[in-house]
């Protein structure tokens, strides 16, 4: 079965990282289709005579990669698709996989209505006139394969700015031009393209079997809910418990000044957790820049830079309370160059130095993309590198809206790539299918993720998005088994399961081994 899946307009970089999470990671078949931003991208024979403008002054990225072929654009109006498929090594082998990605875009071109398209000798891609007098390029095509897996693909012009085009030397090419399909006559939406390419893409490449899912162009994807005031079904309600754990683990925690994501996200675990001496310490304030439509965090601006004695107060809160493994978060510094990556490593340090033998996990934020951050991020080398995923592709826009499916599945590939152990969370309960769950399951785990959790949405107040339904104990029982099936190594899944519920305990089943320092 073929997992397609429409991104919307994505970053190269970020569309990068997920490629290459899923061709080192994953095993399923996936066609990643999207538009980029402005970018030049050169393959690896790519001239840099062939960039005939500053890349910067037209408002463009310019990117090396490890695919095939010269230059070429990509921007608005124009499908790129990254099939990520295994494709068995041999002689021919990728000039076959090329004449399959071809094959698909001429297909397709021909069901919207664009006949008598064709290749030309020594020119991958796809050519109008081929045989002509005056051929003209529709589709790039620049593809890598390795190791019996394939990654990067094809840029179909649809709509696009031709004018771009003339900034470089398309593909190399000096003597040909470029055209799209409105240029050819026909009309077609974004929409109608994809899914002609994906009808086509899924009878070669997944066995006449697809698996959709994509983020969705408009913000308001779904409405209506319940109640606010609605009583909650009896499995979600919480007994209040503030015993003498609790009561401590309070004290010590005002007494360094420190904040948790337990209070701040009013965590229905709170006084479960707190009496086992376990909290999520919150870092780099209690000021959020983004605003998403789940989470109960202040959103107003931050008031400054992070506190320099934080991450010593962090570690002195867990030797105090003789955490063996402590979980530490942010939230999100867009406001600071390296969205507080840098306090991140500097709170991992100072636990590791004051108390060795505890594990930590981060549960981080994207850092937009930062590659820097991400560096920083992975070479404190926590134990587990969590970065919450929280919803499915079509209600990413709405839920939160500053944030990127791609990109968060990107980082989570990148950790697993530099060796961590990786893990993340969705929440239920907001307008989401089941079946767009699995898909999102799916997601992460060929990224290569190693711990998941799922739990029901509590809505915080009116103004933040309506619970739509409640999620039954039995359908989290089947998502943990999903889970199971798919791989994961420790699946959390029930109602009132959040990001840091049972931490140790998953952290010891994704990565049995001696306990730090033993």
């Amino acid at each position: 079965m073929l997992r397609a899946r429409w991104l919307g307009r994505v970053r190269f970089a970020d569309a990068y990282a997920l490629q290459r999470s899923l061709f080192l990671h994953g095993r399923d078949p996936y066609l990643l289709l999207l538009e980029h931003h402005h970018v030049f991208t050169l393959g690896l024979r790519g001239s840099m005579e062939h960039v005939l403008v500053d890349p910067a002054a037209v408002g463009a990225d310019l990117v090396r990669t490890n695919r095939g072929g010269d230059v070429t654009y990509h921007g608005p109006g124009q499908l790129v698709g990254y099939p990520i498929i295994s494709w068995p090594d041999g002689p021919g082998a990728t000039p076959a996989f090329v004449h399959s990605v071809e094959e698909v875009v001429i297909e397709a071109c021909a069901d919207l209505g664009l006949d008598g398209l064709g290749r030309l000798d020594g020119r991958p891609g796809v050519w109008v006139g081929a045989g002509g007098a005056d051929p003209r390029k529709l589709c790039a095509v620049g593809v890598r394969r390795s190791r019996g897996r394939t990654m990067h693909g094809f840029a179909l012009n649809v709509d696009p700015d031709l004018a771009w085009f003339d900034r470089i030397v398309p593909c190399g090419i000096s003597d040909k031009g470029v055209t799209s399909l409105a240029a050819e006559g026909v009309t077609a939406a974004m929409g109608d393209v994809v899914e002609a390419v994906v009808a086509r893409a899924a009878r070669r490449w997944g066995g006449g079997q697809v698996e959709r899912a994509g983020v969705a162009h408009d913000l308001s994807v779904r409405t209506g809910g319940l109640p606010l005031n609605e009583r909650k079904p009896e499995w979600m309600r919480v007994q209040l418990d503030t015993g003498p754990r609790y009561r401590d683990l309070k004290r010590t925690m005002r007494s360094l000044r420190l904040v948790t994501v337990c209070e701040e996200a009013g965590c229905p675990n709170m006084f479960e957790c707190w009496n086992e001496g376990t909290a999520t310490f919150m870092i780099n304030g209690d000021r959020c820049t983004r605003s998403c439509g789940f989470c109960l965090v202040d959103t107003r601006r931050p008031s400054g830079p992070p506190d320099a004695d934080e991450p010593g107060h962090v570690a002195e809160a867990v030797e105090r309370l003789g955490l063996a493994h402590a979980v530490v978060t942010a939230v999100a510094r867009d406001d600071l160059a390296d969205g507080g990556a840098a306090q991140f490593a500097a709170t991992v340090a100072a636990i590791r130095a004051r108390c060795p033998a505890t594990t930590v996990e981060l549960l981080a934020p994207d850092c937009k993309g930062d590659a820097a951050a991400w560096a920083t991020l992975f070479a404190a080398r926590p134990d587990v590198l969590n970065h919450n995923l929280e919803t499915v592709a079509r209600l990413q826009r709405a839920v939160r809206p500053q944030a990127s499916y791609v990109r968060s599945l990107g980082l989570l590939g990148e950790a697993r790539t530099a060796g961590l152990t990786t893990k993340s969370g969705l929440i239920v309960g907001m307008g989401e299918t089941f079946d767009e769950v699995l898909a999102a399951m799916a997601d992460l785990r060929n990224v290569g993720v190693d711990i998941l959790t799922v739990g029901q949405y509590l809505r915080p107040t009116a103004t933040h998005l309506p619970v739509a339904r409640w999620w039954s104990p039995d359908e989290f029982g089947r998502l943990r088994q999903a889970g199971r099936a798919m791989g994961f190594a420790h699946v959390e899944a029930s109602p009132l399961t959040r990001s840091s519920y049972h931490a140790r305990a998953a952290h010891e089943a994704a990565t049995p081994r001696a306990p730090r320092g033993a």
